[in-house]
């Protein structure tokens, strides 16, 4: 009943104000962020009709490769420095616009590796914004700006040893060796988690996806 529970809500958010909402989904890399989003956006659309909510992943303002590489990162790539945090704001500012015809949004290719302008599209018959990232939720200046214009944010959670498999599977999926996925993650993915982790209690709501098989 979680998923149900959490797409009726979802579908209330979007019906209860002539505004655009938007739900904000924080959470540590591997815990089922984007699963839950595009589940939640599904749902919106299936009860108010097609275009009534969209996807917008943070993960589209990674810093490219080119950038990261540049700027001595790229070995930390997943860190909260190493997202364009400014031109994220920027396109919710944009978003809440009145009036605002389509906007096209960048997404993250896994299998590039790499940001990808303008994949995804909001168009402006949308009442439910579903975006979602590690960093939602973090104690610092331009993320609290995030934080202000979001109608709610949730925390999606799992434990560990369950987010680390997830998360050694997508290194593999993406051409690393065993052994290099396994050093990522312990390198870069596990200490970004514990920043996550320390954001939990400014969600007004937790998610424990693990328990709901039907998005594994």
């Amino acid at each position: 009943m979680l998923l149900e529970e959490l797409a009726a809500d979802a579908t209330g958010m979007a019906t209860r104000t002539a505004s655009r909402d938007f739900l904000g989904l924080a959470g540590p890399p591997g815990a089922g962020k984007s699963a839950l989003a595009r589940y939640l956006v599904h749902e919106v659309c299936q009860g108010l009709g097609a275009g009534a909510a969209a996807y917008l992943p943070m993960d589209g303002f990674h810093l490219s490769n080119a950038q990261l590489d540049r700027l001595g990162r790229r070995d930390r790539k997943g860190a909260p420095d190493t997202f364009d945090v400014r031109g994220y704001l920027a396109l919710l500012r944009r978003l809440h616009s009145v009036g605002v015809g389509s906007v096209y949004a960048p997404d993250f290719d896994r299998t590039l590796d790499e940001p990808v302008a303008a994949r995804l599209r909001i168009g402006p018959g949308v009442r439910l914004v579903v975006t979602e990232g590690n960093y939602l939720a973090e104690d610092a200046p331009l993320w609290r700006e995030v934080q202000a214009l979001l109608t709610d944010l949730w925390y999606v959670d799992a434990d560990d040893d369950t987010r680390e498999a997830r998360l050694i599977d997508r290194q593999l999926d993406g051409g690393r060796s065993p052994e290099d996925a396994r050093e990522w993650v312990q390198r870069s993915d596990r200490p970004n988690g514990e920043i996550v982790k320390a954001t939990r209690e400014k969600c007004s709501r937790i998610v424990r996806l693990q328990d709901s098989p039907r998005l594994q």
